[in-house]
């Protein structure tokens, strides 16, 4: 057939967003009775990405096989579950259950996949098997199909994007530099994570250190860090106890040649480190001054003993139809409606596991206590009014007060306001609290703490769909939701797998990695030519060190990307940063990019939509929130599975955009 007749899409990112487009596509050319879902014209796909399609970037397979998913098997997925009755499906535990799905795994691969569980977390380079695979079986279903001209992958980089009367053109460069365009009649930006500027503190690091000598690591993908630059027995300092900091520490430890080995002494001190020799000294700092806690071992996302009582999306949609107090119309605010119901939640579900699991904590009775927390927590809600929590720790206080009250913001900063005498001291407080918190999450369902934490996790995925749907004001979203409750829950809810706190206090307890503590101060020391950290908290000498490392990914926020391409579509007004208002009238740039409908259109500089180009992903960050967590097998499409739902609603319109 005729190239004209065809209708040309271009998929930018060949990653987990980009293949589930396709997946979707897929899914409504093989079971769609929609008309929309009966193009006119053939589909010519084109997918440009300088990786291999599937993994992208990120699940890059050739990457270190010593980085872990910070979910379990159960969990991501690109596309719905098989079983669903989608023939175009195949979750990441289907493909685990199924030996890899007929895939032509290595050794190494099939040795991985064979020990995982349910609960187990994967090799991030083993999940982008799996992708790589559901992004080759959808590619080969979809070439079969009458209505689709042609799928191909274009090993290049997206550099500009352009319009051209009713279409677009894209500008590719590959590898050596050439240069080629694309046109395009639609074209789905689904690019990921993107190289960015460093913020100015960074930037200044970064600079004045080159200018003495001094190594400085900014943020990056830790598949893409050059960690043969650290020498051995040397002080490193890495500013960030999230996620990226366990990267860190493997990397240094194991993958310089030292082991785990067991002890037998059971959660908190089940490891032990035997050291190579090879590996430097990290002195490690953040904020909070502790990494993120460990999640619970249980085989479920959220734990089957919690349930959210009082918070729900409905309740809160309903507020915000009536008019919530001191909102605008159809609006809500974070701290004012959404957070004291889940706060409820979470204490409901904090005091119901310890007066099940330890009774005799609840000297007047366990189910007495619960029916008066109950009544105290059912009691109408006053917005702006927070007298039900003064009544429930009143109520702790006089019939449980061995059971204690639980602070929630306070378990994401255990140390907050602790002075401490010595670094030693310090360290020995972090190790109690690391081997406290792999005793806490071995415990599984049977732990207060983490079922509470459980309750916060299944509210954020309601909030999510809160943020999604447009429920939450501009001021509550920036300086709420995005600057207090986010920090909040990541540090809570979105930690690593046991096995990570497990090796981490096996390297204090080796010497292989210190802290020094919270509110860290940084600086470089131009004359004696050192990066120094110390903590006011903490009575010790700066730490020194020729090694500075940030433990983070690059900012996603679209104004400080160095992909080519966004930078070029703010450039030239064809996108623009979403407009956040805060809380004094003021508007200021949003992370992700202005964007209008589902599916997401871009809009330009102007305010005028795109007709034809679509945003997915890491750069929905304005008008949804945790937009880098991945699809949640079998979670409905309006929270935890989004990310699809957000595929599918780009794939009819593509399908219908080919129709007309």
């Amino acid at each position: 057939m005729a190239h004209s007749e065809a209708h040309r899409v271009v998929v930018v990112g060949a990653g987990p967003r980009g293949t589930s487009v396709l997946e979707r596509l897929l899914a409504r050319l093989e079971n769609g009775d929609a008309p929309g879902d009966r193009p006119r014209r053939p589909l010519e796909v084109t997918v440009v990405d300088p990786r291999r399609p599937g993994p992208g970037h990120v699940w890059d397979t050739g990457q270190s096989r010593l980085y872990l998913m910070n979910t379990p098997a159960l969990f991501p997925t690109v596309a719905p579950p098989r079983g669903g009755g989608d023939a175009a499906g195949l979750t990441f535990d289907e493909w685990r259950i199924g030996g890899g799905d007929g895939a032509e795994l290595s050794p190494v691969e099939r040795t991985e996949l064979a020990a995982l569980g349910a609960g187990s977390f994967p090799q991030r380079a083993l999940y982008g098997r799996y992708l790589r695979h559901v992004h080759e079986r959808v590619v080969d279903r979809l070439e079969a199909l009458p209505s689709v001209a042609s799928v191909r992958h274009l090993r290049a980089e997206a550099v500009s994007l352009r319009r051209e009367d009713s279409s677009y053109v894209l500008e590719v460069r590959d590898a050596g530099g050439a240069v080629g365009a694309l046109g395009a009649d639609a074209v789905v930006l689904a690019v990921g994570h993107v190289p960015a500027r460093p913020n100015p503190r960074q930037e200044a690091a970064g600079a004045l250190a080159k200018s003495v000598g001094l190594h400085y690591q900014p943020p990056n993908i830790p598949a893409d860090v050059d960690w043969g630059v650290y020498p051995p027995g040397e002080p490193v300092l890495v500013r960030g106890l999230g996620l990226n900091f366990f990267d860190v520490m493997i990397q240094l430890s194991v993958g310089r040649g030292g082991e785990f080995v067991e002890t037998g002494e059971g959660p908190g001190r089940a490891l032990a480190y035997r050291a190579s020799g090879r590996e430097p000294v990290l002195f490690a700092a953040s904020r909070r001054g502790s990494p993120y806690r460990a999640k619970a071992c249980v085989d479920a996302f959220i734990a089957p003993s919690v349930e959210l009582v009082h918070l729900s999306f409905e309740a809160v949609h309903a507020l915000a139809a009536e008019g919530a107090p001191g909102e605008p119309a159809g609006k809500v605010a974070f701290g004012a409606h959404i957070w004291p119901l889940l706060h409820r939640d979470v204490l409901r579900t904090f005091y119901a596991t310890a007066a099940r699991v330890t009774p005799e904590l609840f000297p007047a009775g366990a189910g007495a206590f619960m029916a008066r927390l109950d009544e105290i927590l059912d009691a109408p809600h006053a917005y702006g009014q927070e007298v039900w929590r003064t009544l429930a720790r009143d109520l702790v206080e006089e019939l449980a007060p061995e059971a204690g009250w639980l602070d929630v913001p306070a378990l994401g900063h255990p140390f907050a306001e602790r002075g401490f005498a010595s670094a030693g001291e310090f360290r020995e407080a972090v190790l109690g609290y690391l081997e406290e918190d792999a005793r806490s999450s071995a415990r599984g369902e049977d732990d207060p703490v983490k079922m509470a934490i459980g309750a916060l996790n299944a509210g954020r995925m309601v909030v999510k769909r809160m943020a999604a749907e447009g429920l939450v004001d501009g001021p509550s979203w920036l300086e709420e939701l995005q600057r207090w409750f986010e920090p909040l829950v990541e540090g809570l809810a979105s930690g690593p797998p046991l096995q990570r706190i497990e090796e981490l206090a096996a390297l204090v307890r080796a010497g292989i990695v210190d802290f020094v503590g919270a509110d860290p101060v940084f600086a470089l020391d131009e004359e004696a030519g050192h990066f120094t950290a110390s903590s006011p908290w903490v009575a010790a000498p700066p730490v020194e060190s020729r090694h500075m490392l940030e433990a983070m990914m690059p900012a996603n926020r679209v104004a400080q990307s160095l992909s080519p391409l966004l930078v070029q579509l703010q450039e030239e007004g064809l996108a623009r940063p979403r407009p956040t208002r805060t809380s004094d009238g003021d508007d200021v740039p949003g992370a992700g990019f202005d964007v209008v409908g589902e599916p997401y259109r871009l809009v330009d500089a102007a305010g005028v939509p795109h007709r034809a180009v679509f945003v997915l992903g890491l750069q929905l960050s304005s008008v949804q929130w945790g937009t880098a967590i991945a699809a949640e097998a079998g979670g409905g499409w309006q929270d935890g599975a989004r990310t699809i739902a957000d595929a599918d609603a780009v794939a009819r319109e593509l399908l219908r955009l080919a129709g007309t």
